[in-house]
Order: structure tokens, then C-alpha cells, then sequence
């Protein structure tokens, strides 16, 4: 059997039991990562998730049903996670939305979103680096949405938690540099999955228009190419800042928005 790039390689994905994250698992499988599956789904249903990249892909797939926002399992996950005797590839991508005017955003909201998409990765990265190290190869990716650049209306924690997720990789990267760890971001703009189908349904019911319409109307006021990115495009630019062609790359956001962040 001809051996893949990625062979012997353990990779977390968080928040990979669908969207962007299970997009870029199944990329990171078809090059032959054994896969760490996560998600909040029952344990069964990842189980199903991960017998399926199993079976399409001839891997390893270790699935964890584990809310990153609750102290007791995020505690007991990063113990679990610390025994492991390898881990050569994170993904920081599980995460959700709220949105409100700063002014009347539920303290609640703020800490759940600063938890989930900046303390969480943050306590990953504590767990994963001294691994990668070790090994003297590992690469952390960031899944840093464009709001990890700009900013929009409605948003503040997370756009805040974006913001200072790029911060973290900045600094990382450079606390890495020459070890054979790199640490960069993915910024995607509007990528077709539940989370973005959920808001446009929202804009729709709102605005009393189509899903078409509403759809063609959220492209419109940012995404200049009008094309949603597709989660294989994520997974096939994960894989590659895996890759050898990207051994001196790191500390870098990369936008893959159709041009949101050129205007």
C-alpha cells in the first residue's frame, strides 16, 4: 500500500463532528492521520460519525463527546488527552455564535464564547505543544473565522475571541520558531454549514424574503467572489500547512474569504 503523507500521525479536530470541522478531518484522513473526533452529539452518534471515515478511509478514529464549556469534562478531556503518547496535529475549531448589541450582550454569552473559542484552544495548545515538541514536529491550526481581522455589528465576543486567537497563534508561533512546530490560522468567511445556515434562516423569517434570497443577500454585503467557501477548500489548506511545502510557515492568518478582507 503506498504510504500517505500523514501516516502515524495523531490529529484533534475539535468540533469535527460536522461543518468546517469534519471537513477537515476528512481531509486529514484521506493523507492518513489517525483522527481524534469531537463533538457534542451523544457518544453514539460520533461513534457513527467515526465509523464512517473509518471505513471510507482504512484509519484510526478515537470520537470524545466532550462540552469544551464545562469546567468538569473540559478537565477530565485535557487529562485524557495528556496521556495520549503522541499528538502531532490540533485543530482549534469547535465553537458557536450569539449575537446582540454590546451594550445588552448576556454576560453569560461572553464568557461561553471567550471559553469555547479562545480559553478552550488556549488550554489545548498548553496540553499538545509540549508533546509536539518533544517529537520535533507538530503543527496547531486555527480556525479563526475573518472576524479574527474584522469586525462586524452584533458580534463583540466573537469577534473579540477571534481577534485574540490570532494574538495567541502570533505569540506561540514565535515561542515555537525553529522547533519543527508551526502554529498558524485559517480565516474563513461565509462557509456553507449548520451554523451559517442557521443565521440565514434567521435573516429570511426576519426579513420575510426566501432562503435564496437571504442567502444571495448575506454574500452580497461581504463576500465579493458571492460563492460560499466549501469546508474542502479549509481541509484541503490544513493539510497543506501540514505539509513540507509549509515547514517555514507560521504565525500567519490566512483569509480564505472570496475577498471579504481586500475591501
Amino acid at each position: 500500500m503506498l504510504k500517505k503523507y500523514l501516516d502515524g500521525k495523531v490529529a484533534l479536530v475539535t468540533g469535527s463532528s460536522s461543518g468546517i470541522g469534519f471537513g477537515i478531518a476528512e481531509s486529514l484522513a484521506a493523507e492518513g492521520a489517525t483522527i481524534l473526533l469531537h463533538g457534542l452529539e451523544p457518544q453514539t452518534k460520533l461513534e457513527e460519525i467515526a465509523q464512517d471515515l473509518r471505513h471510507r478511509f482504512d484509519i484510526k478514529v478515537v470520537a470524545y463527546s466532550v462540552n469544551l464549556a464545562d469546567r468538569p469534562a473540559m478537565d477530565a478531556f485535557l487529562t485524557t488527552l495528556g496521556e495520549l503518547p503522541r499528538l502531532d496535529i490540533l485543530v482549534n475549531n469547535a465553537g458557536l455564535q450569539f449575537t446582540a448589541p454590546v451594550e445588552s450582550f448576556p454576560k453569560e454569552k461572553w464568557d461561553l464564547l471567550l471559553q469555547l473559542h479562545l480559553t478552550a484552544p488556549f488550554e489545548l495548545m498548553q496540553v499538545a505543544l509540549p508533546k509536539m515538541r518533544e517529537q520535533g514536529w507538530g503543527r496547531v491550526v486555527q480556525v479563526a473565522s475573518v472576524h479574527g481581522l474584522v469586525g462586524s455589528k452584533e458580534k463583540a465576543a466573537y469577534v473579540a475571541a477571534k481577534h485574540g486567537i490570532i494574538g495567541l497563534t502570533k505569540v506561540a508561533a514565535l515561542e515555537t520558531a525553529g522547533t519543527g512546530v508551526t502554529i498558524n490560522a485559517v480565516c474563513p468567511g461565509w462557509v456553507k454549514t449548520p451554523l451559517v445556515e442557521a443565521q440565514i434562516t434567521a435573516r429570511s423569517a426576519k426579513e420575510g424574503v426566501s432562503i435564496e434570497k437571504a442567502t444571495e443577500e448575506l454574500l452580497a454585503e461581504k463576500q465579493p467572489s458571492k460563492k460560499f467557501t466549501e469546508t474542502s477548500d479549509l481541509g484541503a489548506l490544513v493539510v497543506f500547512l501540514c505539509s513540507a511545502g509549509a515547514n517555514n510557515l507560521t504565525g500567519a492568518s490566512l483569509p480564505v474569504d472570496g475577498g471579504w478582507t481586500a475591501q
